[in-house]
């Protein structure tokens, strides 16, 4: 069985933060590097991590302020 890639596990970790409440909307999100420290990975899985969390709308870059969880009604929407 393939094992699930670490950009994939966190990102999914990260979501699953935020439907359990540990994570609310508006919450910024550690640095690259504090993440890349905290899950023992490096920085490019991280910067992954972060890259797809954005492609799903579930964070918000904002220029020299940091990584920010959007409100979950812009991503949480029925198919």
């Amino acid at each position: 069985m393939p094992q699930t890639p670490d950009y994939i596990r966190i990102s999914d970790e990260i979501i699953e933060d935020l439907h359990s409440g540990r994570v609310q909307p508006g919450e910024k999100l550690p640095s690259i590097a504090d993440m890349a420290g905290r899950f023992g990975v490096s920085s490019s899985t991280i910067q992954m991590v972060y890259v797809r969390l954005e492609a799903l709308r579930v964070i918000r870059r904002r220029q020299g302020k940091g990584i920010f969880i959007t409100d979950p009604a812009t991503w949480m929407r029925e198919p």
